[in-house]
C-alpha cells in the first residue's frame, strides 16, 4: 500500500505561506517553488540505499558512504513540474530529466498524450514524478501509467500541496507508489481547484495568468 509522509518541515512550511500568497509575483514564485523542492528532496531521498568505499583523507585511509542504489530520474509532468526540476537537480545533480504532456480529451475524457521522452534505461531508476499540485490526482494518475507502460519500476510521487481527494486517487490506483507532500489541504472546489490551494500554479510560474 502506498505510503503517504507530509514533509512538515518549519522551513517548508514558511515557504509554502508565501507560494500561496497571491500578492507573491512570479520571479519569487519561482524561486520559493525551487527552494521547496530541493527541501523536499531531501526528505524523499531519505531511504535511498548506501554502499561502503575506501577513500584517503589528508589524514589517512578510511571507510565512508556512497550512493549504491539505483540511478535516478525526475519526471515533471508538463507544464507546472518544470518549475520543480532545478531545485532538485541541486541536490541530485547526476539524475537525467524526462518530461510527460498529458492531456484530457473533453468528450472521451481519456488521456492523451502529446509528449513523453524518457531516459533510454528508465526501467532501471528510481524515477520521481513532480507536479506543484496533487488536485483531483488524475494527471499523476495517467503519468505514472504511462511510466509503468514504459518500463518504470521504481516510482514515487512529490507535490508541493495535495487534496485529500488526490491522494486517494493515487494511492487506489497505484498503491506501489509513495507520496511526498508539503501540505494536505481541505478539499477541492467545484471547479477542481484545491482549497486553500495557491491557485494555478503553471499561470503563477510562468506569468500566463
Amino acid at each position: 500500500m502506498s505510503k503517504v509522509t507530509q514533509i512538515a518541515h518549519p522551513l517548508i512550511l514558511h515557504k509554502l505561506t508565501f507560494i500561496r500568497d497571491k500578492e507573491t509575483g512570479a520571479k519569487d514564485f519561482r524561486e520559493l517553488v525551487e527552494e521547496v523542492s530541493m527541501l523536499m528532496a531531501y526528505e524523499a531521498t531519505r531511504d535511498l540505499q548506501l554502499r561502503e568505499i575506501e577513500i584517503e583523507t589528508p589524514i589517512c585511509k578510511t571507510k565512508s558512504k556512497v550512493l549504491a542504489g539505483k540511478k535516478m530520474a525526475i519526471v515533471p509532468i508538463l507544464r507546472a513540474g518544470l518549475g520543480m526540476v532545478d531545485g532538485m537537480l541541486k541536490l541530485i545533480p547526476a539524475a537525467k530529466v524526462g518530461h510527460i504532456g498529458l492531456y484530457r480529451d473533453e468528450e472521451t475524457l481519456q488521456p492523451v498524450e502529446y509528449f513523453c521522452k524518457l531516459p533510454q534505461d528508465i526501467a532501471d531508476r528510481e524515477v520521481i514524478v513532480v507536479d506543484p499540485m496533487l488536485a483531483t490526482g488524475g494527471s499523476a494518475v495517467d503519468a505514472i501509467t504511462l511510466l509503468k507502460q514504459k518500463g518504470a519500476r521504481y516510482i514515487r510521487l512529490m507535490c508541493l500541496i495535495s487534496s485529500p481527494e488526490g491522494i486517494k486517487h493515487v494511492m487506489e490506483n497505484h498503491p506501489d507508489v509513495d507520496i511526498y507532500v508539503g501540505a494536505i489541504d481541505e478539499k477541492l472546489n467545484e471547479n477542481g481547484y484545491i482549497v486553500p490551494g495557491l491557485g494555478d500554479a503553471g499561470d503563477r510560474l510562468f506569468g500566463t495568468k
